[in-house]
């Protein structure tokens, strides 16, 4: 076994990897940019290496670089964790030549997997489903255009390198064939350095489904269940299960064995995940192989009790596998939510800052369910452009999937992020919505059911009146804190609470009585409802947790002028407390309208401006593009929102941007 590892990653996947070598007593070393400098991963290693600039191409991705830092530590062997050089042939190729372990499959079955075209090949070679598609060279958008025809509308355009969603684009037409063929050459170029694309059928209400792999050095594979990973955006997850809800004993028997025979067609040795699409049918087809450990991961290993990265380690230190395909039993069920700094109000933008709050949800073991928080971040800590922005992945684990939800959505209602916007809205609303509950998913999920977009929505029914409870105990707890303060005109001990309040909330108003009964609340309707509210909470905390009735609640809690602003299972709203007499002066009061112009286009996110597609004086139609923004590697259209004329032209190419920046006027 190796004495001391190096992890060529950074952020969550480098703490991951670190924890496992940690518990097996391993050394580690940790390599950063200079974006990383006071990053947790380099805090949290045993070693740490400056590798050069934040910009990934002049650090990250230096195979020299990380080679040289293993000579200067000793390190024996190097884990790749997830993007970056995971999936790169001439990685471990440097790495063998050093007489350094790479932790991870073997060259060859990388470049046979790797490369999207010569993996769907080597599919079809070994038997495994495929989508009806084209493996060729596209030599230009008349050929692709050509080509999408001959297949039929609707087809997928992918970058033959890509992965995590960049380089793709889904064409129901000609036109867009050539728009997405050109977005996806130039995210692949950028991303991946090979700009070459492949066009493929696209299954109508698909489901991706996926089968993770573990295989060693003397032939042995093994499949260990499959993840859901439908619920997508830009092709991007954003939320996993495991096992997946479309599934039964067969079906998933039958997709192992596939992945397993494809493994063992070009010898693979590592962990690995072969990607399907599922129709609703239970049909499927291979999509691509993975041949690195997945982002999703954790799902997996919470059903089947198995440490993926262990076993990356020992496998990869010449060690059989330790199981077998019959001693692989899968357990309950797991939920995974990708938490990302963007804001989910604007298009899922990505959003750079310091993390003024970032208090995660306690893990381990809650009641019947279990909580784990994978991370590379900590308060006071900066998410910067130069790199993917997520921030975590919390996992649920529960004995069924209806636990494991409600498990994950208090879980993300105990998530406090505060300084970035992020999109936790965003997953507690999914974590609510009937359709994922019920599990009929997709991959078009989010662009069906939220197809303006996303905006909190405003408490309704339950989670109304748990809102305006917590809304009224915050109060009465506020009201008490100010009372012991010194130096009031009156002795605490000689005044006494109004017991009936007025509570606002999202413009809904309640009346109730507040009564103290023992340590908790008895919160009162007008109908004689009664609510007990219990809490710990005290002022300054950002989650107000306790009890509401016989219901464990969690709620986000912001200081506003005379209130507070909730958030709580998706939906957000503002919450202000008052006696009668307040309530009816606070009708009085007028509202300020806030005024907005049409007449401007901004930079939606912090990025670069790639292309500006307009000059001063030209007439635009609604829907035409004007500009392309890239953000963490992402290339976003902006178009224009109505006809006009373009006035002025504030920006340029090759122009570095803030959010809201100016880019052009409209005359």
């Amino acid at each position: 076994m190796f004495d001391k590892i190096l992890i060529a990653n950074r952020g969550e996947i480098a703490c991951r990897v670190i924890k496992t070598a940690r518990r097996m007593g391993i050394r580690t070393v940790a390599v950063y940019s200079d974006a990383d400098r006071d990053a947790v991963h380099v805090a949290m290693a045993d070693e740490a290496v400056h590798i050069g600039p934040a910009a990934a191409s002049e650090s990250y991705l230096v195979i020299e670089k990380i080679v040289e830092a293993c000579k200067k530590t000793g390190a024996q062997a190097v884990h790749p964790g997830y993007g970056f050089l995971s999936e790169r042939e001439a990685f471990p190729k440097a790495l063998e030549a050093a007489g350094i372990v790479f932790i991870g499959p073997n060259p060859g079955a990388i470049a046979a997997m790797g490369d999207k075209i010569e993996s769907k090949k080597a599919a079809a070679a070994a038997e495994v489903s495929t989508v009806p598609g084209f493996l060729g060279v596209i030599e230009s958008p008349e050929h692709a255009r050509k080509i999408a025809d001959e297949i039929g509308y609707p087809v997928m355009i992918k970058a033959s390198a890509g992965g995590g969603g960049k380089g793709m684009r889904i064409a129901h037409s000609g036109e867009e064939v050539a728009e997405g063929f050109a977005r996806a050459k130039s995210e692949a170029a950028s991303s991946f350095g090979d700009d070459r694309v492949f066009i493929e059928k696209f299954i109508t209400d698909p489901r991706h489904i996926e089968i993770q792999l573990i295989g060693d050095k003397h032939g042995n594979v093994v499949y260990l269940g499959e993840r859901e990973c439908s619920i997508q955006r830009r092709n991007q997850k954003v939320i996993e299960e495991a096992p997946s809800p479309l599934l039964d004993k067969k079906t998933r028997r039958k997709m192992g064995e596939q992945a397993v025979a494809l493994a063992k067609a070009v010898h693979y040795d590592s962990a690995g995940t072969v990607e399907f699409v599922a129709g609703q049918d239970k049909s499927f087809y291979f999509l691509e192989m993975n041949t690195r450990l997945q982002v999703e991961h954790p799902v997996t290993e919470m059903i089947t009790g198995l440490d993926l990265v262990e076993l990356m380690i020992r496998v990869a230190a010449g060690e059989k596998l330790p199981i077998t395909q019959d001693d692989v039993k899968l357990n309950g069920w797991a939920v995974e939510s990708r938490v990302y700094a963007e804001d989910p109000t604007r298009n899922f933008l990505p959003s750079i800052g310091r993390l003024t709050t970032y208090r995660p949800p306690e893990e381990g073991r809650q009641g019947t369910a279990i909580v784990r928080n994978d991370t590379g971040v900590e308060e006071g800590g900066e998410i910067a452009i130069h790199y993917d922005p997520m921030i975590a992945k919390l996992v649920t684990w529960a004995p069924s999937r209806a636990e494991a939800i409600a498990a994950q959505a208090e879980a993300l209602d105990a998530f406090a992020i505060d300084g970035i916007r992020h999109n936790i809205p965003f997953l507690s609303a999914l974590m609510a919505h009937p359709r994922w509950q019920e599990g009929r998913l997709s991959t078009g999920f989010i662009a069906e059911e939220f197809p303006e977009g996303f905006t909190a929505p405003e408490p309704a029914g339950p989670v109304a009146i748990r809102m305006m409870a917590a809304a009224a105990a915050i109060d009465h707890k506020l009201n008490q804190r100010k009372r012991g303060i010194s130096g009031q005109m009156r002795a605490p001990g000689l005044f006494s609470f109004e017991r009936e309040r007025v509570v606002i909330l999202a413009g809904q108003t309640y009346r109730v009585t507040v009564e103290p009964e023992g340590e908790d609340l008895l919160v009162t309707q007008e109908d004689g409802t009664a609510l007990t509210v219990a809490s710990a909470w005290r002022p300054g905390e950002p989650v107000w947790i306790g009890t509401i009735g016989s219901e464990r609640v969690a709620i986000q809690v912001r200081s506003l002028l005379n209130g507070v602003f909730l958030q709580h299972a998706g939906a957000a709203a503002e919450a202000r407390v008052y006696t009668r007499r307040e309530a009816e002066l606070a009708a009085l009061m007028p509202v300020k309208e806030q005024a907005g112009s049409g007449k401007q286009v901004l930079c939606p996110m912090p990025g670069l401006v790639k292309q500006i597609l307009v000059t001063e004086g030209q007439e635009v139609k609604n829907g035409e593009p004007i500009a392309v923004v890239e953000a963490m590697k992402m290339e976003n259209v902006l178009r224009a929102e109505r006809d006009a004329t373009v006035g002025k032209i504030h920006a340029k190419e090759g122009d570095s941007l803030a959010v809201d920046a100016v880019i052009l006027e409209f005359a």
